[in-house]
C-alpha cells in the first residue's frame, strides 16, 4: 500500500522539468503514489487534477520567477474548491527572500536547488503525518 498520494506539477510557461521529474522519481522510489502532470499547466488544471486524483500533497516546481503569483493562485483555488486540506510544497529557483512570504501564504515547505533527497523525503513524511489518514483504494 502506498504511503500517500502526491501530485507533482509544473505551473506556468516554464518548460524545464528535470527537478520535478527527479522529485517525482525520488518519492515514487520511496513508496509514495505520484502523479506527474507534465509541463505548462495552469493552476486550474493542477487543482482539478489534485482533486480528481484525491491527493494529499501537491508539489509545485517553478523556475520562471512567477512563484508568488502561481503558488498563491493554486492555494486560492484549493480553498475555493473546499480542498484546502491538500497541502502544498514547492521547489525550484526560488530566492531565499521569497520563502517566508510563500510560507506565510500557506506553502508548507520550499526546496531550493541542492536540497538533499533525505531532506525532501523527511519533509514529505512529516507533512503527511499531519494529514488525516485516508483509504487510498476505497
Amino acid at each position: 500500500m502506498p504511503k500517500g498520494r502526491i501530485l507533482i506539477a509544473k505551473p506556468g510557461l516554464d518548460g524545464h522539468d528535470r527537478g520535478a521529474k527527479y522529485v517525482a522519481h525520488l518519492l515514487r522510489d520511496a513508496g509514495y503514489e505520484v502523479i506527474y502532470t507534465g509541463i505548462r499547466k495552469t493552476p486550474e488544471q493542477i487543482v482539478s487534477a489534485a482533486i480528481q486524483e484525491d491527493v494529499q500533497l501537491i508539489g509545485l516546481s517553478l523556475l520562471s520567477g512567477a512563484h508568488n503569483v502561481l503558488f498563491r493562485r493554486v492555494l486560492a483555488l484549493l480553498s475555493e474548491n473546499h480542498a484546502d486540506d491538500i497541502l502544498v510544497f514547492g521547489g525550484g529557483t526560488i530566492p531565499s527572500k521569497d520563502i517566508a512570504q510563500l510560507e506565510a501564504m500557506g506553502v508548507k515547505a520550499v526546496f531550493t536547488p541542492g536540497t538533499s533527497a533525505d531532506s525532501i523525503l523527511d519533509t514529505v513524511s512529516r507533512l503527511l503525518e499531519k494529514q488525516p489518514s485516508v483509504n487510498l483504494h476505497e
